[in-house]
């Protein structure tokens, strides 16, 4: 099972139309809705990996917000770059890349070997400008990419 935890319903709705899941699952991937942050995001974790196997591979996928060098839509693996996790919408930051709900998850999977966090640059520090749509659009347009990186590793 590919389990896929997003804080957004607009992120979980890529994977949905993508696959065509019907309650967000189709037995081979389930995505779970965590809500917005790091507290959030790792109570969910820790419920999920309640049933998890070593077969099983469980991702935090989102938006993110970052700075001019990275572009609009770009794809940040978190294993070659690093993610600084804030508790509020960052509007100017000292960090490249910022998001609310991956340590969270970093803490929940520590001892988790086929754990991965993916996160698609929505914006340059102006999250107002981020919509459901748009949210929606930026992750749908890298699952493949997404999907092929947990593959090759």
């Amino acid at each position: 099972m590919i389990y896929i935890i997003v804080a957004l319903k607009a992120e979980a709705q890529a994977f949905v139309d993508k696959y065509r899941l019907k309650n967000y699952t189709n037995g081979d991937i389930r995505v779970v809705v965590s809500g917005i942050g790091a507290e959030a995001m790792f109570k969910t974790t820790c419920k999920i990996l309640q049933n998890f196997t070593s077969c099983d591979l469980i991702l935090n996928v989102g938006i993110c917000g970052a700075s001019k060098k990275y572009k609009i839509g770009q794809l940040i693996d978190a294993r070659y770059h690093v993610i600084t996790c804030i508790d509020y919408e960052a509007k100017n930051t000292k960090h490249d890349i910022v998001d609310m709900e991956s340590l969270g998850f970093k803490q929940a999977t520590k001892e988790v070997q086929n754990s991965f966090i993916f996160k698609i640059v929505s914006d340059h520090f102006e999250p107002q400008r981020v919509t459901k749509d748009k949210a929606k659009q930026l992750i749908f347009c890298k699952i493949d990419e997404i999907m092929s990186a947990i593959y090759q590793s």
